[in-house]
Order: structure tokens, then sequence, then C-alpha cells
């Protein structure tokens, strides 16, 4: 039955082996270019009215955001879906190079920076949540990118026609679910904000949205995924991601109703009357 299906190509996730445990891989890679896009994209907002930084702070927070993201995302994963591994080993939370990140501890890490950052900066922090929104989901895109070159994080069995098999994964053909999350959680929840970008002005709307698409696409494409073999399904048939987007969800929306019950700056108000 395997040979009626796509065959993952099977890549080599190692670009250039240096010295004992250091590789440069394509994840890092791609992790590293999301973070180049996101400046891009970040100096690009600073010219606009609508934002309340320059281009020179942007500069400071990628290098704010890209630490709080690999701290954030590592920790997370190591508290949340490798405790055994980090109570054995306590350096094994400073391995990333052995792979393992979690996007929801990433994105945390990113908002203290975030918080941070804008106290420091006197940048009124939805504004700045606003654009990091914007520009996430290029980066997400380039993640799962890397997921799918890894061949991790892969799908349920299935015998649907695009099924694939992985390596290492057995002969049974699964869910491509890497580029099912590149596509809603990358191409389209990016194509929505920035559809939204000149028709909202109030802040905090952009990152709402960005948050809800997030855990809505995220807990969707789980129900195709495989769970971590060592987690397996948890309450209600759950996986892990699921419980962890019902959290983000759950606080998603008690922000959006306290955004919401926040009076509209005079700004935005002289704006939608001129038009």
């Amino acid at each position: 039955m395997g040979n009626a299906y796509w065959q993952h190509p099977d890549f080599d996730p190692v670009i250039i082996h240096l010295w004992g445990p250091l590789q440069i891989r394509w994840y890092s890679l791609l992790y590293v270019g999301a973070f180049l896009v996101a400046r891009v994209i970040l100096k690009r907002l600073a010219r606009e009215q609508r934002f309340k930084f320059t281009e020179d702070d942007m500069e400071q927070f990628i290098v704010w955001s890209l630490l709080g993201a690999v701290v954030g995302a590592r920790i997370i994963y190591c508290l949340v879906y490798d405790p055994a591994g980090l109570m054995s080993d306590p350096l094994y939370l400073f391995k990333v190079y052995q792979g393992g990140l979690s996007f929801h501890g990433g994105l945390l890490g990113v908002i203290v920076a975030a918080v941070i950052f804008s106290h420091t900066k006197k940048i009124p922090f939805w504004n700045l949540a606003d654009a990091m929104a914007l520009c996430c989901p290029p980066g997400l895109a380039m993640g799962r990118l890397g997921n799918f070159i890894n061949a991790e994080l892969y799908g349920r069995v299935t015998n649907v026609p695009w099924a694939m098999v992985f390596p290492h994964a057995g002969a049974e053909p699964r869910h491509p679910s890497q580029l099912y999350e590149l596509f809603l959680e990358g191409i389209l929840l990016c194509a929505v904000l920035w559809f939204l970008k000149s028709r909202v002005r109030r802040d905090g709307v952009l990152a709402m949205v960005f948050l809800f698409g997030y855990t809505l696409a995220r807990f969707i494409v789980e129900f195709f995924r495989q769970p971590d073999s060592h987690i397996g399904f948890l309450l209600f048939g759950l996986s892990m991601g699921q419980w962890l987007s019902v959290v983000m969800l759950v606080a998603s929306v008690v922000t959006a109703v306290i955004l919401s019950r926040r009076p509209v700056p005079e700004e935005t108000k002289k704006k939608k009357k001129k038009k």
C-alpha cells in the first residue's frame, strides 16, 4: 500500500557538520531566517505613522525577541514535554542542538521580552504587539518547513491521496501535518492579518486575531498530527498541543474582552471621521 503514496524526500537535516555536536541544521537556519524576515517587516512598519516605534528600536527588539523565543521555547518544552529528561540531566535544558522547542513557550518568551522592551522604550505595548502579529506568520511557515525537512511532527496514519510515508515512522502513509500547519498558521493567517491591517486601527486587535487564529489552526491540525510518543493523548483524547492551545485561546478571549472595554483613542476617532 505504501507504494501508492508519496514518499518523503528524506532530506539530510544537517547542512554542515562542524565539530563534535556542533552542526548547522536546516531548522536552525530557517529559525534564524524567520527573525531576519521579521526584522525587515518590523523596520518597514516603523516607517508608518500608525506604529509608535523607530527603525532603531526594532533593530534592538529583534535581538530581544530572538533571545526570548529561544529561552522560552526551550524551557517550556523541557518542563511540559520532557520533564523526565530534565530531571535526569539538568544540563539537558541547554542541549538545544538535540532539538526540542515549544512554539507556545517561544511565544511566551517573546511576549515577556516585548513587555520589558516596550516599558523600557516607552512604546505602547499593544501597538508593538500588533506589529509582532504581522511578522509572526512568515516565521511560523518557515518553522513548519523546517519540521517537514526534518521529517518530524508528522501526522497520523491515513489513506488520503496526498498521504506521505515518512522515514523512521514506519511504512504506513501519514498526513503531512507540517504542511497543513504551514498553510494555516503561515500563509492563511498572514493573508488575514495583512488584509485587516489597513481596516482595523485599534491597538491590540491584530494581536488578538493572531492569537485566536493560531490557536484555532493549531487545535484543528492536532487532530491530524501524531501526538508525542512519550506523552500520547490526554484528557478527552486531546493532545498536549491542543490543551496548550485551549489555555492560549481562553487567555486571548479574556484579553480581547478587556481590550474591547477600553476607550477608543481620540486620534483613532478623528481618522474614522475623516473617512
